[in-house]
């Protein structure tokens, strides 16, 4: 056990982090177990004994930025559960069509109340573009209008969104722009609270994988979907895209990225929160878009993310009291892990946040970066 502790000591240090130290980002250890656990599983094990209880930390957002900042990851050796998930994502399609429900059972059928709890009006379940000090809701609105301007909605429009969540995005530009909205899904939760808030507006949503949607439409969009596609299906994703989408048509995709082009996510992330995930690099998206699309535009919000995560944090602590009837304190914990450890991927760059516009380039050139301007 001193071995032990001794070797994480001296792997934090290179972080800044003290075992036990008075700084916010410093680990407080409550069970000594906590060392072999980390240096045998790493991000997994580090994760889960903090779901146990076993460490906490004032500031977890901080600790994990200096953590990610210093290359201690890169400094460990990777753990079992990371090889053998980019061995089975090498050998396997993980996001087929057969499997795609595993994350909406997973995660997005959890329970309305739990997400509504920390979302805003509109429900968006991704970041929101932040203006100064402004709150989450404006932040919210303002990523909403950005998106709108950038598609170049219209009355005339009829709009795909793939993947679309609670419907706010559907709602928003239903009830700002006038355009025909169809959103398609797979999560039953959303899909029924979908249909219910947009009643009365132009809006469609069907319980549809996106490898189905064969109808035809002058916008397309994914927001926050892209993520579960999986590295094996990036290109049939975008050649669907294609077939949808109106010859002088745009499509803009809002997605999560990563600095390198991997087979898997974080394992503790693919265990407790999004199962099959996998973040895309700007070459694996690249490749897969080359055949069908011209890249019009690509632009960098991750820096937003990480403000849109620790306001999600603030808002689901205030919301424990009442969600505790329902979920236990490991959930609690575990909640606030993703929440504060993925600002903290976002603070240190390790991730990013793009959206990216696309077109055949049969329409003009859309206004991007004017559509940027506006919004500020």
């Amino acid at each position: 056990m001193r071995y032990a502790r001794h070797k994480c000591a001296e792997l934090l240090e290179h972080a800044g982090i003290t075992l036990n130290g008075s700084a916010p980002w410093d680990i407080q250890v409550h069970d000594d177990r906590l060392y072999w656990r980390v240096l045998r599983d790493k991000h997994l094990g580090l994760g889960e004994a903090y779901m146990d209880g076993w460490w906490d930390c004032q500031r977890l957002d901080m600790c994990i930025d200096r953590i990610l900042r210093s290359g201690v990851r890169k400094a460990a050796n990777r753990s079992l559960a990371h090889g053998a998930l980019a061995a089975l994502s090498l050998l396997t399609n993980r996001q087929k069509l057969s499997r795609s429900r595993q994350i909406a059972e997973h995660h997005y059928d959890l329970d309305n109340d739990l997400f509504l709890s920390f979302l805003d009006p509109y429900n968006q379940y991704s970041c929101g573009f932040f203006n100064g000090d402004c709150s989450l809701e404006e932040a919210q609105e303002t990523k909403l209008a950005l998106t709108c301007r950038k598609l170049e909605l219209s009355r005339d429009d009829s709009l795909l969104d793939i993947g679309c969540g609670w419907g706010g995005f559907a709602k928003y530009a239903a009830e700002h722009f006038g355009c025909h909205v169809t959103g398609v899904n797979i999560s039953e939760e959303q899909i029924a609270f979908a249909r219910q808030d947009c009643q009365g507006l132009p809006v469609d949503i069907v319980e549809q994988d996106y490898r189905d949607v064969t109808d035809t439409y002058d916008k397309v969009v994914s927001i926050g979907m892209f993520e579960h596609v999986g590295p094996k299906n990036y290109e049939s994703f975008m050649r669907v895209v294609q077939r949808c989408l109106k010859e002088d048509g745009i499509f803009l995709l809002h997605t999560i990225g990563s600095n390198k082009s991997r087979l898997n996510v974080d394992p503790w992330i693919s265990k407790y929160i999004f199962p099959n995930g996998v973040l895309p690099s700007v070459s694996q998206i690249g490749r897969a878009a080359e055949p069908y699309f011209i890249m019009e535009d690509w632009h960098n919000l991750g820096p937003h993310y990480d403000k849109t995560l620790m306001a999600w944090n603030s808002r689901f602590q205030e919301a424990w009291p009442r969600l505790r009837k329902k979920y236990s304190r490991r959930f609690k914990r575990m909640w606030e892990y993703y929440l504060q450890s993925c600002a903290g991927a976002f603070r240190s760059r390790s991730i990013q946040l793009w959206q990216v516009v696309f077109s055949k380039g049969r329409c003009p050139q859309p206004e991007c970066r004017l559509a940027v301007q506006q919004g500020d």
